[in-house]
């Protein structure tokens, strides 16, 4: 029997209404959206009741992913699903940390309500996107993106999947030479240019940020978005450093599956994490965890 990991999902698959049913059907569920509204009023009605833009903000985007993530692991606990292992892609690593107890649950809120203040400040100084870049290698991406100043690969998602980020102004022609390279680009529901060189600021005062915080020993083997392998000590430096770091992605779960999880539930929104693992290795299987007919399902 292999064994199971759960993968918390990042900004993105955000969608009004996300948590609602959780939040309604399951006492567990209701106290974490409770306890988060009580550090951060709001925080479920923006969840169940807040518009696309709304949620498209990073400041609201990163705590309302949080509370619904960690709603829904909790309640597939109750339902008798645990993991052996657990990774979370970008703002979901704060959310995987603070699952296995790395973090107290107030800890982790409060560090997420503040990395997503600091990633939103970042962004507004700068007009800048990211996009997937579909049907190119990995080395083909790279090329292209030295032919630009601030355009930068920041995540590698995936066989034909890398995200880039960059200057609006420099994005545009960089999309011409994708489609000219053979590739396709698609925009993504964020603001910002997260994972590159102008999340640096946030970088370092999330750094302050954590230093500040009680780590504790995690209670199940938490792998790094920045590193791929699983956590030593330096929980503070790797969280505070992936912000402005590639997520390496399709490697960390090369890792896990090399490690023996052949079993992930995407705990988050939406399917995204699901259908990435689905390409990096067919022959596991990965179950998208979101809202309640879902959760009801495993």
């Amino acid at each position: 029997m292999g064994k199971i990991a759960f993968v918390f999902s990042g900004q993105g698959d955000q969608f009004p209404g996300m948590g609602k049913e959780l939040y309604e059907k399951y006492d567990v569920a209701k106290r974490i959206f409770n306890t988060c509204d009580t550090i951060r009023p709001g925080t479920g009605t923006q969840c169940f009741y807040g518009s696309e833009e709304e949620l498209k903000e990073t400041k609201n985007t990163q705590p309302c992913l949080f509370a619904m993530e960690l709603a829904a692991a909790n309640v597939l606990n109750e339902k008798g699903v645990r993991p052996d292992a657990v990774a979370g892609f970008s703002l979901g690593e704060v959310t995987a940390a603070t699952y296995c107890k790395i973090f107290d649950m107030e800890t982790g809120f409060r560090l997420v309500c503040r990395r997503g203040e600091l990633m939103q400040h970042e962004a507004e100084k700068f007009d800048t996107s990211m996009v997937a870049v579909l049907k190119l290698s990995p080395e083909k991406v790279k090329e292209l993106c030295e032919n630009y100043s601030e355009v930068y690969p920041v995540n590698f998602n995936c066989p034909g999947q890398i995200t880039v980020s960059g200057l609006s102004s420099q994005m545009t022609e960089f999309l011409g030479d994708v489609k000219a390279a053979g590739g396709r680009a698609v925009p993504l529901k964020v603001k910002g240019a997260f994972h590159s060189p102008f999340m640096k600021d946030a970088a370092d005062l999330f750094l302050e940020e954590l230093k500040k915080a009680k780590v504790n020993k995690g209670t199940v083997t938490l792998y790094s978005d920045m590193t791929s392998e699983q956590y030593g000590d330096d929980v503070v430096g790797l969280l505070s450093s992936q912000i402005v770091s590639p997520v390496l992605w399709e490697k960390l779960i090369e890792n896990m599956i090399r490690d023996g999880v052949d079993r992930f539930y995407e705990i988050g929104p939406g399917k995204t994490l699901t259908n990435m693992i689905r390409k990096i290795n067919p022959d596991v299987t990965a179950v998208s965890v979101s809202e309640f007919m879902e959760v009801e399902a495993c």
